[in-house]
């Protein structure tokens, strides 16, 4: 299990529990489509690339739980996922 997730530190930084999963499901669908991760790191385990990025504060989700990147005042344009694809 992942350290970061035993603290309650980053819930609170998200918001809750269901803005963290969130968060993470949607940027882990970003990052497997190719998208890259917002920090520098030489880590290959896309969750842990995730949880670097959101206790960094590089990702957060907006008020339409889009994913957003601190960096960049537009969306991160990735296509969402389409459950029907499945």
């Amino acid at each position: 299990m992942y350290e970061e997730l035993k603290e309650e530190a980053i819930v609170r930084k998200v918001g809750g529990r269901f803005k963290l999963s969130t968060l993470i499901q949607k940027r882990l669908v970003q990052l497997n489509r190719g998208g890259r991760p917002f920090i520098d790191t030489k880590l290959t385990d896309k969750m842990a690339i995730v949880l670097q990025e959101i206790e960094q504060g590089k990702i957060f989700l907006d008020t339409s739980n889009q994913v957003r990147a601190t960096s960049s005042p537009d969306f991160i344009d990735t296509p969402e996922l389409d459950l029907d694809d499945l």
